[in-house]
This record gives structure tokens, sequence and C-alpha cells, in this order.
């Protein structure tokens, strides 16, 4: 049996973003590599990293700070969405899908 590529479905889709992200011109592959690789320095992650949740965890905040410094996205627009996204999980029936409000 063949292991999952991601080890959460949020992985695979803030990869899927990023790479939409990119393709589409919105950041660069490289500026994406150094923002990433300068999240990761700043978070203490310079061991070899496996793909878990402290890699994906600096993954958001470095395409949160690449859509910040686009003017894409500000804290407070990021702040809102994240307090939704938790509201919505905090009160999701175990094994139902999280969705937002009016979505």
């Amino acid at each position: 049996m063949k292991e999952p590529v991601f080890l959460e479905p949020w992985h695979a889709q803030v990869f899927a973003l990023t790479v939409h992200l990119s393709d589409t011109g919105v950041v660069s592959w490289p500026d994406w590599a150094a923002t990433l690789g300068a999240v990761l320095a700043e978070h203490g992650l310079d061991r070899q990293l496996d793909g878990g949740e402290d890699y994906f965890l600096a993954w958001v905040a470095a395409l949160e700070r690449l859509l910040a410094a686009r003017g894409l996205a500000g804290a407070a627009d990021l702040d809102d969405l994240k307090s939704a996204w938790t509201e919505a999980y905090l009160h999701t029936p175990h094994g139902q899908p999280v969705r937002l409000a009016g979505g």
C-alpha cells in the first residue's frame, strides 16, 4: 500500500493554492522558496523536515507573508478568516466537513 503524500487534507490544499498562485503569476517560485526558507529559519526549523505539521504551519506563514507583501490580504483579513475557520471547526459535528458560515 502506498503512503499518502500529505498527512492532512489541508496540507495538500495549501500546497495546491501555492502552486496555483505561482502558475497565475501572483507569486514567483523563487520568491516563494526564499520566503519559505526565511520563515523556516525564523521558526528554528533547520533540521530535516518530513512534511509534517511544523513544516506546513511554516508554509502557511510564508504564504500569508507573501500575500500581505503584495497587498492581497492584510493582517486583519487573515485574522478574521482564521477566526471564522476556528468557529466553524468548533461548531461542526464530528465526522462532518467543516464549512464557513454562508459557504
